[in-house]
């Protein structure tokens, strides 16, 4: 007899501020959430206060949120597992956790990232950390939301992808309430691609606020940012209709324009004239924009797929290109076509 959603054991993985969002999204649905915390001290805090002062301050978490050092002791024998943890530890933290993972758990993820090593998004570096997990059984979470709006109620949209249209609707039952509306989505390498370049490009949306630059520009940013991204993901296999939703054009234009998004901050400083070295001692959260910038200039130029604006926000990034100059270059490029031949 298959079991009753309302009855599965759940564990998330990763206490920043959207892991907790998600974490306490659930244990406020009445689920009992074992919650992984890395940090000691933020754990015990979070038990005694109710609250993530470091990464969620100000929000009240629920009692039926169950934070936790122990990683193996919170992933063993659990339905449904979701992993939160920033994309360049996601490896590092699953390999650990092999053994605890039964064949039949569900592992969601909603982290955005492409391992800069091997360029593989989340799915592919679990295929290699939980091989034991049928493909069937794997989901990726993503969509526009800043986690703070998330834990204050305030209506969201996201799409869960998976293989699996079972899997897919177990997922989206599991979390939707009536203000975490959750669509499905069977593109899981389209939603990973749209989370994680989407935050390449707020860093870029974020420099041309920085520099001043005004509405037409980054109106016109973005815009060129999607083509980027749906070439990309074309050329990996990824449907095209994937990028006018929730995932791509819709997390697109939140990270790019959204006072909340770290990347964007990131690169708003960027262009005010600060070095990324100053701006990563400066941070306690994590900006994935930054590492994956590198991978995507890098895997881009693998498959020969133009993405002139990544190119540029990796030379930025790491060449100390001067954002002036990095602009000047993508404007005075040679003219061309609007639309792509896919």
């Amino acid at each position: 007899m298959q079991k009753n959603i309302a009855d599965y054991k759940l564990a998330v993985v990763g206490a920043g501020s959207w892991g907790t969002a998600l974490a306490n999204l659930l244990a406020t649905k009445g689920y009992t959430v074992d919650h992984w915390v890395f940090e000691e001290d933020i754990c015990a805090q979070m038990t005694a206060d109710r609250e993530n002062k470091p990464f969620l301050p100000g929000v009240r978490l629920s009692e039926n949120l169950r934070p936790n050092n122990d990683l193996n002791a919170v992933v063993a024998d659990k339905d449904l597992l979701l992993l939160v943890v920033p994309s360049h530890v996601m490896r590092v933290a699953t390999s650990q956790i092999a053994d605890r993972v039964g064949p039949g758990t569900i592992v969601a993820c909603a982290s955005k990232g492409i391992e800069n090593e091997t360029y593989l998004t989340m799915s592919g570096v679990l295929g290699e950390t939980l091989p034991q997990m049928p493909a069937e059984n794997f989901a990726v979470l993503s969509g526009p939301s800043f986690a703070r709006e998330v834990a204050q109620g305030a209506p969201t949209a996201v799409t869960v992808a998976s293989g699996s249209l079972t899997t897919a609707e177990t997922v989206q039952k599991i979390f939707a309430t009536p203000a975490f509306r959750v669509y499905t989505n069977d593109d899981v390498i389209g939603v990973e691609l749209g989370g994680s370049v989407k935050n390449v490009i707020a860093i870029a949306a974020g420099v041309i606020d920085g520099l001043g630059m005004g509405l037409n520009t980054r109106a016109a940013l973005i815009t060129r940012g999607l083509t980027e991204m749906r070439r990309l993901g074309v050329c990996m296999g990824a449907n095209p209709r994937t990028f006018p939703g929730l995932a791509g054009v819709g997390d697109l234009v939140l990270t790019c324009t959204g006072d909340l998004s770290r990347n964007h901050t990131v690169g708003k400083e960027i262009g005010k004239g600060k070095r990324l070295k100053e701006l990563l001692a400066e941070m306690h959260m994590v900006a994935e924009g930054v590492k994956t910038a590198k991978s995507v200039y890098n895997l881009s130029r693998k498959l020969e797929v133009e993405m002139p604006i990544s190119h540029a926000i990796y030379r930025v990034l790491y060449e100390d290109l001067p954002p002036r100059d990095a602009v000047y270059a993508l404007m005075t490029r040679d003219l061309k076509h609007e639309l792509d031949a896919t």
